[in-house]
């Protein structure tokens, strides 16, 4: 039971990081795209690509950390549901003599 719960709760946090790994990024990028640029316009900008990258490495960290804690959630509530549970202890009727 306690074996169960626990793979359970493995696969949970695993699923939980590559579900993350695949949804952060194009929020990352839908997220700092500029809205509203008329067709063509340039966008006069300098751009620290050491900070870009530290934030957005950051990001996608802490989201893999969130997704692996409720997944890791997620797994412990379906170890828990799905465990067996106890059988009432079977009484036999009193022999006849």
């Amino acid at each position: 039971m306690f074996k169960t719960t626990l793979i359970l709760m493995q696969l949970g946090a695993l699923l939980g990081i590559v579900v993350a790994s695949y949804a952060v990024p194009p929020a990352l990028s839908w997220y700092s795209e500029p809205a509203g640029l008329p067709n063509g316009a340039q966008i006069q900008a300098l751009v620290q690509i050491p900070d870009v990258i530290r934030y957005s490495t950051t990001k996608l960290i802490y989201w893999q950390a969130v997704a692996a804690a409720i997944g890791a959630v997620v797994g412990l509530i379906a170890g828990v549901a799905l465990r067996p549970r106890a059988q009432a202890p079977r009484i036999d009727p009193p022999a006849s003599s």
